[in-house]
């Protein structure tokens, strides 16, 4: 079988600089936003003529966090803790033998930027910031919706979402933050389901924001956010 070469057509641009944090699907923050910035050869509109009557498209992109290549055939969905294997091909897991991922997000907003490139604004991505970009495709809801229909594990495995608060005035001390949508996103526990260790701090970055939080008494608790300097 003949192999096919592919090469990004955009990245994209994310509030989330690393893996962790992210939320595990799309659409789970739809008030989560980040942008699709096409590669100069792209960047005309012609190329998404009509898009703008579209809602939703699906992204086709890559896992560039993941180095290593996939050699198995099990994986371990941190749905199940972290100790069940299911089939590759019977999930979602990032560790794929081509590595690519697909994503259903909603269209804000479509433009040239200032340096002459096409973008399209989005809601709800789950990606991280410089991902890979390979497709685009509109959602079309009669093609696309199958609302009857079952979804193995995941349905036995309903999210559970935990109560987040913020310690002292962190919230008033940073209104350049998009709070409801951290909120969103730490309401999901980002902890590794396989690692929740309750005396632990964890952090991410988000916004160009370090957020450190803690999980007590089934509460996560936000201790700290700090800015980051850009190098």
């Amino acid at each position: 079988m003949e192999n096919k070469i592919i090469k990004p057509i955009a990245h994209f641009c994310s509030p989330f600089k690393e893996k962790f944090g992210v939320p595990k699907q799309s659409g789970l923050v739809n008030t989560l936003q980040g942008t699709i910035v096409f590669e100069k050869e792209y960047s005309n509109m012609e190329i998404i003529k009509g898009l703008e009557e579209f809602d939703y498209l699906w992204i086709i992109w890559g896992f560039s966090a993941n180095k290593e290549n996939f050699q198995g055939t099990t994986v371990r969905p941190p749905l199940l803790g972290g100790n069940i294997r299911m089939g590759v091909f019977a999930t979602r897991s990032p560790f794929r033998p081509n590595g690519l991922g697909l994503s259903s997000v909603k269209i804000s907003r479509i433009c040239i930027n200032k340096k002459g490139l096409l973008t399209i604004e989005v809601f709800g991505a789950d990606l991280i910031n410089n991902t890979p970009i390979y497709d685009i495709k509109p959602y079309i809801k009669y093609a696309d919706s199958h609302p009857d229909a079952r979804s193995g594990f995941v349905d036995t495995n309903p999210i559970q979402y935990i109560k987040v608060e913020y310690a002292d005035d962190l919230k008033e001390n940073y209104k350049d933050i998009d709070f409801d949508s951290l909120t969103s996103i730490l309401q999901l526990d980002p902890r590794p389901h396989y690692h929740k260790d309750n005396q632990k701090d964890y952090c991410f970055e988000f916004q160009k924001h370090a957020i450190t939080f803690c999980v007590q008494d089934k509460t996560l608790l936000v201790t700290n956010i700090e800015a980051i300097q850009s190098k």
